[in-house]
């Protein structure tokens, strides 16, 4: 029997307690004694049960206390307050010298300093493991790898010593890891059960995939909406790693991906094609060899994306480096059957480890070419960027002092060289003034992370997408931006200085504060939360405030001194405070009779309602969606909300509150009675707020009576096609993910604290329903030529024209808004935040 063959049957058949571990995992290999290895540190077998990350954390001190190849850092904490470590692994020389190592590497990937001497410079690997949180096994392989390394007395574990600094990240989701290992663990049988029905291998929604607030980090890498991926690029780019990993699992019958992906149509459009051309094929042969030794079945170059800059196995192919997916078939627990026999947690471990062991000594052999490459691809990258015939971006909203600082600490979080606008100017048909808006030019290293920020792309090369087809973050944060040849550059911005603003002295009337500043809602919901009444203005006036005339748009927060509960004294304090906290501009008043439009105390002046929100989630829900939302009203504005599972709805009082959120999912399980509910508590003045799929599962039930898009002249599909395209053909009606221009209706309450009539708005899904038969319930709709970018089929590009982006459904006193788009998206659309937080602040005045 071949050697392969064998170590095929014994991967299937064998698990760890058959063989010593470490013959297991690296047969033939020896190990230097003074290094514990994992399964003596924690006392039981890799493979036999899922590691607590606590326990991985501690195996890494471990680590770092008994040998000086070795060092631990924190770079961040969880949501949860979990550590964010990263374990420094190298010879005892370059440990000693890790710091000029790492000047290097910084000084070759900035063409502005002398090339450094490449034939001394030890490779800079980083391998990454467990984003998402339910595929276990890399993190178990990452406690392996380092185990190797550190102990290992082979020449090629001691040439990767030599001639390498390995950085070990055993995983970049801590909370959802250990909230699938619990799973796994407090449901594992005495023998493991195999069958896939079992509970094991079936979590509880929302499963351990996703982060605290239920996000796939592993498409956080761009956005940085949350500490995990924010404080792992800020390390990152403290390093510019030749070679980035990303370990991931997928279903049980596969066998085993590695990269190259799927040529042209899933590659990013800003990456050199040496890097898909030349060096991808060049690490496979690698992989290849590894798996071929054990026998192990794997594919390529199909199916995975490589386009979405957000990925783990993306961002670095945009930064110098070689960013690489792998796949392993999961067990989703200990032991479960597949095709191919029973599918080992070990086995899965195992395939990590082999691949790990490839990608070091690859990069390794490939030491001083992928140290060229570095170099030469922030060299092309300035060079292409002089060329460019944009030569800088300009950018700014006027009206959203603190939306244009989140943008700009986000492209300074990313390395983006940002200036300040020096001269008033117009570009795209846009104006852009001194001081309210910032220039970014192309000529600098980081040009190809400029044009995912401000490009919009419309041609691809295939027409399916695994994720995301549209990702101009310009467009997210709702800038206005135009390529813009002729701006002059000020003062670079290099960090942001804290901003602050005076507030009016003496006794005050009302006091008003802006709708338009992205933290209006968080100063409303802690004024409300502090017992100040507020009143919203729903009508534009001037007012004589403090600073002479000012003029207010529709929206404005009005506070009146005369109705307040607490003593005027210590409404002014309060206030003061919380403008403080929250970079708000109070406006003082000493009258009710405006300079011009409504006066303060007219009939369109109303109260707002302090929110009480019920969501919905479990099983059914969409969790990223239902995710988005929370973290959205927790994150951004310190607004807790009761979130009820599904199952649960029918012992909940809906008089309680007075929003209801229904993010997109499956309504059907609710009774017919809980349905009836719904419809009483709506009638006598609720507001609904429905996601999608939700909104078509309200019409069904007659409580909303909107009615989707149907093409008069549609083509209709072929009666037969080959079985081999199925695929694509299906795939390509999906709205995987592209960005459109929304016209907005200014003077409807949707659009409170919005200035121009049109939004980029961003949409993943085929659900195109009609404008409202009210002429004055749809707020949002596309405009006559509304594909900005991403992929979307002709068909349905003209559904969209004639499609709504909000429906407004009045029921009896209440009312349904409808949500068509995706305005939280990815925690990053701050561009359309506020249309939802409108129609939680405002929706009792929408119908």
């Amino acid at each position: 029997m071949n050697k392969p063959l064998l170590w095929l049957i014994l991967a299937f058949l064998i698990t760890p307690a058959a063989l010593a571990q470490e013959e297991y995992y690296f047969p033939g290999e020896k190990f230097d004694p003074a290094i514990p290895s994992p399964s003596d540190f924690l006392g039981y077998e890799i493979g036999d049960w899922h590691t607590r990350y606590d326990l991985i954390v501690k195996y890494f001190e471990k680590l770092d206390e008994v040998t000086d190849m070795a060092q631990l850092q924190t770079i961040g904490h969880t949501h949860e307050h979990r550590p964010k470590v990263i374990l420094t692994l190298a010879s005892a020389a370059n440990m000693g010298n890790l710091e000029a190592i790492r000047l290097k590497q910084i000084q070759l990937a900035d063409p502005s300093q002398a090339k450094p001497d490449l034939s001394s410079m030890p490779s800079i690997i980083h391998l990454g493991y467990g984003v998402h949180g339910n595929e276990p096994s890399s993190a178990e392989a990452a406690m392996l790898t380092a185990y190797w390394l550190l102990a290992a007395q082979s020449d090629l574990a001691k040439n990767i010593r030599e001639n390498a600094v390995i950085h070990i990240d055993p995983t970049l989701n801590p909370d959802g890891r250990d909230r699938h290992s619990l799973w796994a663990n407090s449901n594992k049988g005495f023998p493991p059960v195999a069958d896939p029905l079992d509970r094991e291998h079936n979590e509880a929604w929302p499963g351990g995939r996703t982060n605290h607030y239920w996000f796939d980090l592993n498409r956080d890498w761009l956005p940085l909406a949350h500490p995990e991926s924010r404080a792992k690029v800020e390390w990152y780019h403290q390093w510019y790693p030749n070679v980035t990993t990303d370990f991931h699992e997928m279903g049980t019958n596969s066998t085993y991906f590695f990269e190259p992906t799927k040529p042209y149509g899933s590659e990013n459009p800003v990456v050199p094609r040496k890097n898909y051309d030349d060096i991808n094929p060049r690490f496979a042969t690698y992989f290849a060899k590894y798996m071929d030794e054990i026998g192990a079945l794997y594919w390529t170059k199909e199916v995975f994306d490589n386009s979405y800059p957000g990925y783990g196995s993306t961002y670095p192919d945009i930064h110098g480096g070689l960013g690489l997916v792998f796949e392993t078939a999961s067990s989703r627990g200990h032991v479960q059957s597949s095709q191919r026999g029973d599918i080992t947690f070990a086995f899965t471990i195992r395939n990590h480890v082999v691949n790990s062991l490839a990608t070091m000594e690859a990069a390794v052999d490939n030491r001083e070419y992928m140290h060229e490459y570095l170099r030469e691809f922030f060299q092309s990258a300035k060079a292409e960027g002089a060329k460019d015939a944009a030569k800088s971006y300009v950018f700014g909203d006027e009206y959203d002092e603190s939306r244009n600082r989140l943008f700009v600490q986000f492209l300074l979080d990313h390395k983006i060289k940002v200036y300040e606008n020096s001269t008033d100017l117009s570009a795209g048909g846009q104006s852009f003034k001194k001081g309210k808006s910032w220039v970014v030019p192309t000529n600098q290293t980081q040009y190809r992370m400029v044009r995912t920020m401000f490009e919009y792309v419309k041609d691809f090369a295939d027409s399916v997408f695994y994720d995301a087809s549209a990702w101009t973050m310009a467009a997210a944060y709702g800038m206005p931006f135009s390529a813009a040849a002729g701006a002059k550059a000020g003062t670079e911005v290099t960090e942001l200085s804290s901003q602050s603003f005076s507030f009016p002295e003496g006794k005050a009337y009302a006091y008003l504060i802006d709708w338009s500043d992205y933290y209006a809602p968080k100063m409303l919901y802690d004024l409300q939360k502090a017992g100040i009444h507020v009143e919203a203005v729903h009508g534009a006036f001037s007012s004589q405030t403090q600073d002479g005339k000012v003029d207010f748009s529709a929206g404005t927060l009005m506070i009146p001194m005369g109705f307040q509960k607490l003593k005027a004294d210590e409404v002014s304090a309060k206030i003061k405070e919380l403008a403080a906290k929250n970079s708000q501009k109070v406006y003082a008043v000493t009258t009710g009779l405006n300079l011009s439009g409504i006066d303060l105390g007219s009939n369109s002046v109303s109260a707002i309602q302090q929110p009480k929100i019920l969501m919905v989630v479990g099983t059914g829900i969409n969790s990223y969606e239902a995710g988005e939302i929370w973290n959205l009203l927790d994150q951004h504005l310190g607004m807790p909300i009761t979130k009820i599972n599904m199952e649960q709805l029918g012992r909940a009082n809906l008089f309680d509150f007075n929003t209801l959120i229904l993010p997109s999912g499956g309504y059907n399980s609710l009774s017919e009675g809980q349905t009836n509910h719904l419809k009483d508590w709506i009638s006598r003045g609720g507001t609904v707020i429905s996601m999608k799929n939700a909104s078509l599962w309200l019409s069904q039930k007659g409580i909303s009576k909107e009615l989707p898009v149907e093409l008069v002249d549609a083509s209709k599909d072929p009666n037969s096609l080959p079985f081999a395209v199925r695929n694509d053909f299906e795939g390509a009606k999906e709205v995987g993910g592209s960005i459109y221009l929304a016209q907005l209706d200014l003077s409807h309450p949707i659009a409170y604290g919005y200035h121009r009539q049109t939004l980029p708005v961003y949409r993943n899904s085929s659900i195109f329903i009609k404008p409202s038969a009210d002429k004055y319930l749809t707020p949002v709709k596309y405009t006559a030529d509304p594909h900005l970018g991403g992929y979307i089929s002709k068909a349905n590009l003209e559904k969209l024209k004639q499609s709504a982006g909000v429906v407004i459904s009045p029921v009896g006193q209440g009312r349904v808004v409808h949500f068509f788009d995706s305005p939280n998206f990815r925690g990053t659309w701050f561009g359309t935040n506020k249309l939802f937080l409108n129609a939680i602040f405002h929706g009792n005045n929408m119908d």
